[in-house]
Parts: C-alpha cells; sequence; structure tokens
C-alpha cells in the first residue's frame, strides 16, 4: 500500500515510559511471557516497514514488542530492507530472521525467530499452485477465476523440542471491502492456502502435519456469512477463540490478522489473542490529541496489532 501521510505533528518520545506502558499492558492484556515448555508465537503487519520514516527510538519499541515473542511473521516489509535491519539492531544477538523476495506491492514476507528457541529447517519457499491447478480453486458464487497470488504466501520450516512446523505467512490482496470483484479475488486467494495447508497435510511426502497459516488475511469479520472467513475454513483450518476481545486493526473495527492451524495442533493450543499496543502507547498524546495520535500511530508504529498464539508441548 502506499505510505500513510507522515504526521505533522511534534511529539517526544520517553523511551522509558513508553517501555513501562508496553510490559504493563502486556500483562492487562494477558499476553503470557515466553518459557521453555510453550511457543509464543505472532503475526504482525508493520505498516510499510522500510518505506515510512521512522525514528530509532520507534524501531526500539517495535523491537520491544517483537521481543515478547519466540517467532513473529511480519508483513509489509518494503524492498528497502532498512526498516527490518533498524529493528534487527534492537533485538537480541540470538534473534534471526529468514524471508523473501518482493511480491506485489514491493512487499517481502519475513519470519523473525529467537534461534536459540527455534531451528531453521530445509523446506523454504513460497506455496505453489500450478497453472494446471487453477481450475481446483473455486467457489459458490464467485464466478471469476483464480490467476495466482499477489504476493505469495512464504513457508518456513522450523523446529522446536522434538516438533517440526510448517509456517506460512500471508498478506492477502486487499483492494477494497466494498468492491464485490476485489473481496471474491481476496477469497480465491485464501481458499487456496486453504487448500494447500489441507492437501499438504494430507499428502506422504508432506515435509510436516504441524502447519500453521498466519498473516494479514485482510478478513474484515470472523462470522459465518464473511467470504473471507469462510474460504479460511472450507478445508478444515481452525480458527481460536481470543482471550483478548479486541480487533487487529487501530480502529477496532477489522479481524483481518489471524493465525490458523489443521485440527491436529487443536490440542497444544494453549491460548491467543491480540496485543493491543495502541492502547499502551503514547497516552499523555492521546489525551491531548486522539487524531493526531491516529495518525502518529499508524506511520510510526502501525496501523495493525500484533495477534498472537501460545502453543504447549
Amino acid at each position: 500500500m502506499p505510505p500513510f501521510p507522515k504526521p505533522r505533528i511534534t511529539y517526544t518520545v520517553d523511551l522509558a515510559a513508553e517501555r513501562r506502558h508496553l510490559r504493563a499492558h502486556a500483562t492487562h492484556r494477558q499476553v503470557p511471557a515466553r518459557d521453555k515448555d510453550h511457543l509464543l508465537l505472532a503475526t504482525w503487519n508493520i505498516a510499510n516497514l522500510g518505506l515510512q520514516e521512522r525514528d530509532e527510538v520507534h524501531y526500539q519499541l517495535l523491537a520491544d514488542i517483537i521481543g515478547r515473542f519466540d517467532l513473529v511473521a511480519i508483513q509489509e516489509v518494503n524492498v528497502d530492507l532498512g526498516g527490518l535491519r533498524a529493528i534487527q539492531r534492537h533485538l537480541p544477538a540470538h534473534y534471526a530472521c529468514v524471508f523473501t523476495d518482493a511480491g506485489g506491492n514491493n512487499e517481502r514476507s519475513c519470519f523473525v525467530y529467537d534461534a536459540s528457541v527455534l531451528s531453521l529447517l530445509e523446506l523454504v519457499g513460497e506455496v505453489a499452485v500450478p497453472p494446471s491447478d487453477f481450475r481446483h480453486i473455486k467457489l459458490p458464487g464467485v464466478q471469476q477465476a483464480f490467476a495466482g497470488f499477489d504476493r505469495n504466501p512464504f513457508i518456513a520450516s522450523f523446529g522446536w523440542r522434538d516438533r517440526t512446523f510448517s509456517m506460512v505467512t500471508v498478506h492477502s490482496f486487499f483492494g477494497s471491502d466494498s468492491d464485490p470483484a476485489d473481496l471474491d479475488r481476496r477469497a480465491l486467494e485464501t481458499f487456496a492456502v486453504g487448500r494447500w495447508a489441507d492437501l499438504e497435510s494430507r499428502s506422504r511426502h508432506a515435509y510436516s502435519s504441524d502447519i500453521l497459516v498466519m498473516g494479514d488475511f485482510n478478513l474484515p469479520k470472523v462470522a459465518t456469512g464473511d467470504p473471507i472467513y469462510e474460504a479460511l475454513r472450507k478445508r478444515g483450518l481452525l480458527l481460536p477463540e481470543h482471550t483478548s476481545k479486541v480487533y487487529s486493526n487501530i480502529t477496532d473495527d477489522k479481524q483481518y490478522d489471524q493465525i490458523a492451524f489443521l485440527p491436529g495442533l487443536r490440542g497444544r493450543l494453549r491460548q491467543a489473542g491480540i496485543y493491543d499496543m495502541d492502547n499502551a502507547l503514547f497516552p499523555d498524546l492521546w489525551t491531548a490529541d486522539k487524531r493526531g495520535f491516529r495518525s502518529y500511530m499508524r506511520y510510526y508504529i502501525s496501523d495493525h496489532r500484533p495477534y498472537w498464539m501460545q502453543l504447549g508441548v
């Protein structure tokens, strides 16, 4: 997407105070602490990372949020890696990353992970749907044909304890929430990912049957009848109940970001939720100028919130 307008307001960030706010709010929202018996995953669309001109203090805050988790799937990493590299400077040395080349909108997909907890394994690539299979990507009521992904979903395999996971990060085509053709295109992309996960998990050649699909699905609402929600679940992917009943965007009206899994992982799910960091950061700015706060937040931090999931051994 194009960059958000740079805010005209002047605001000085008190890094120590904002870190205290983040820690307190994570406790309030029941975001669990990392420990050796659980895997704490997240997905986060960091708006135009590498395109919007953030300051060093903002990268420190982004790194603090990412560092709460064992692995974070990040969307909207620009082809210019400057933003990602700036975050890496503020993460502990044992964090690593793996990312794609640029796809639609000059975006890369990326996993940032704690390499002392997770091992990057051999399978790294993209969800591939050969043109001969395009005819199988169809949905009731959708007339247009599947023509491939705008941004190919990115697969990376990780080892944790005695488990092997295939993790897929997605940033679905958006277009418009009010254009039926755009919604149909988005639904077809979503169904294609769910179909791939279902077929892969059943294959005797599967690298791993423990598959997690995470990212920004541009899913308006987790509800029966929503076309993106229905497409995501059509081939067996499940969505957990949230412990925090808030939306994944800072305007609190959409559920774009999700982590989905196949039934085989149901018994390992402990809890999941949204970390609405915008309800913690910059409280004095919120009090003084609510419109300015939203503009500042979406430019320097993001317009999306991290969605997290905890898995047990």
